[in-house]
């Protein structure tokens, strides 16, 4: 029985870092700020090449091309007085992970 629940619940929970840009405020889910630095973000993100590299919350997104494939759909916006979330872009996966945990949430 721990078997088959474990097989049910680890597909839910490991893809949802699926992303999509969207081209008006009013159609996302997030608005994103990509800060200067890392110590400015509450999540350092890789981008991922497929969605299978993903992980649970973890900061690494895959960016899907059309909005019916996302688990979140974000705007990227100009000011980081706007955002709900502040992000950096990493270079390694390793790299990835919250910095603030306050808003963890935002991207269940």
């Amino acid at each position: 029985m721990k078997i088959i629940i474990t097989i049910l619940i680890i597909p839910f929970f490991s893809f949802s870092q699926k992303i999509f840009t969207v081209d008006y405020a009013s159609q996302a889910d997030l608005k994103v700020y990509v800060t200067d630095y890392a110590s400015q973000a509450d999540l350092k993100v890789y981008k991922v090449d497929y969605a299978s590299q993903i992980s649970a919350n973890s900061g690494k997104w895959f960016f899907v091309d059309y909005a019916s494939q996302a688990d979140k759909k974000i705007f990227f916006i100009d000011y980081a007085s706007q955002a709900d979330l502040k992000i950096y872009f990493v270079t390694y996966s390793s790299q990835s992970g919250w910095e603030s945990k306050s808003k963890k949430h935002l991207l269940y």
